[in-house]
């Protein structure tokens, strides 16, 4: 952390084991912070497209590229897809999943004695 930097406690880790994901703001900003495995990420809560609550909407998996009339459903619970009109974004990278120039606003995430932090 470097000293411009401070450290917002959002939640403990056993509420964000339970919820799967906590909305929060801060600093006037509204931010998703979602566990995905046994890692945090946090992601401002506005979808570049049409500035919906990207945070809000259903996590879930995606269909994997495969065979002509074959469907494969893959990476679950690590996709986040936008309410309002269906955008897809990786939870673990904030990368939307077809255009690469369109990313999620992430910030940095600490983990002491059982508390989520993220930096600003």
């Amino acid at each position: 952390m470097t000293a411009t930097e401070q450290r917002y406690a959002v939640a403990s880790a056993e509420e964000l084991k339970q919820s799967g994901r906590v909305i929060t703001t801060i600093k006037g900003m509204e931010i998703g912070v979602f566990q995905v495995g046994d890692a945090y990420y946090a992601w401002r809560n506005v979808c570049p497209h049409g500035g919906a609550p990207v945070c809000e909407g259903v996590v879930c998996g995606t269909k994997m590229p495969s065979l002509v009339y074959e469907y494969k459903y893959g990476r679950d619970r690590e996709i986040v897809r936008c309410p309002w009109h269906g955008w897809e974004f990786d939870l673990l990278t904030g990368q939307h999943l077809v255009d690469e120039k369109v990313k999620l606003r992430g910030y940095k995430v600490e983990v002491e004695d059982g508390q989520i932090y993220v930096v600003l």
